[in-house]
């Protein structure tokens, strides 16, 4: 359940390199309890290094932050034993059994041996492993050892659980499974800090999210809401031959407010995709599909961070 207690409290945050780099450049925001809360950004945004410094294993260059209460420079290992960390590669051990992964890091958090044996119960059971549970980690799928990785970041039932690109490199429906399995902890009160390099996955998990870039904020809110700000409530999506294009584009230019061409469809950002299709077909605009949808969180998060590769 959510509440208004603040479990991550971050003020003009700062966080420098010995290279001079500047990755994080004074950010401030706060985590409730219970809540969901996703750091999305290109690469080099600065969101790593601050989950870094959430996660108290890289210190903080300026500003304060606070976690659970907690002072990461001064009270780091306290702070440390009640999160739950889900690194962006598994890391699991592939020696072991899916139980003995989670009995023995058990032990590192100095648990009872009967409150580890009944928390992997558990926890194989919320993973759905426990068929699974006495075979080598090694003949798990990509999305088993994903789920397990999960599993084994909750043994020590953290107040936060940290988790950094949860489904990257899953197929569909692996995705689906772990994103049921978010979910599951969001209403089971459990306060979830994430990044994503998927725009649908931050929809379905968020409740707030940030988004950055050169190591600042530039927009935070509900997904809703960001993309009711800065966003149109519908896209068309026009496809044409490819030699056709550019001149279909020219005859679309301010039919909206807002006009994206691509290398192989033209966006169209409005407030009602009909009515706008029905203006193209006035305009003798002939495309070979079109379709209207609703606008995302991605067509929010490439209008302010823009569509150049980054590396």
């Amino acid at each position: 359940m959510k509440t208004d207690e603040i479990l991550v409290d971050a003020r003009d945050l700062v966080k420098t390199y010995n290279s001079g780099l500047r990755a994080v450049d004074g950010i401030t925001f706060q985590v409730r309890r219970g809540e969901a809360f996703g750091v999305l950004g290109a690469n080099g945004a600065g969101k790593s290094s601050t989950m870094r410094m959430v996660a108290c294993t890289s210190p903080v260059s300026g500003g304060t932050l606070r976690v659970l209460g907690g002072d990461p420079d001064r009270d780091g290992a306290a702070v440390r034993a009640r999160l739950g960390v889900v690194p962006q590669e598994d890391s699991v051990d592939t020696d072991l059994t899916v139980r003995e992964n989670l009995l023995i890091y058990g032990r590192y958090f100095g648990m009872r041996w009967a409150d580890i044996t009944r928390r992997t119960t558990e926890l194989l059971e919320f993973a759905r492993l426990t068929e699974r549970a006495d075979e080598q980690v090694s003949n798990l799928s990509g999305g088993m050892r994903r789920r397990l990785t999960i599993a084994r970041a909750l043994i020590n039932d953290p107040a936060i659980v940290l988790l950094d690109e949860p489904t990257t490199g899953l197929d569909p429906q692996a995705r689906h499974l772990l994103w049921e399995r978010l979910f599951q902890l969001k209403q089971d009160g459990v306060t979830l800090l994430l990044t994503t390099h998927y725009m649908d996955e931050a929809e379905q998990l968020c409740d707030r999210l940030i988004i950055m870039d050169g190591g600042k904020i530039i927009a935070e809110g509900t997904p809703a809401d960001l993309i009711a700000r800065y966003s149109t409530r519908e896209v068309l999506e026009l496809r044409f031959p490819a030699a056709e294009r550019e001149v279909a584009a020219e005859k679309l230019q301010g039919l909206t407010d807002r006009v994206d061409v691509f290398a192989d469809r033209v966006l169209l950002y409005t407030a009602n995709g009909e009515e706008t299709l029905a203006a193209v077909h006035e305009r003798k605009v002939t495309p070979l599909t079109a379709l209207v949808r609703r606008s995302t969180l991605e067509d929010v998060f490439l209008t302010l961070t823009g569509r150049t590769l980054v590396d």
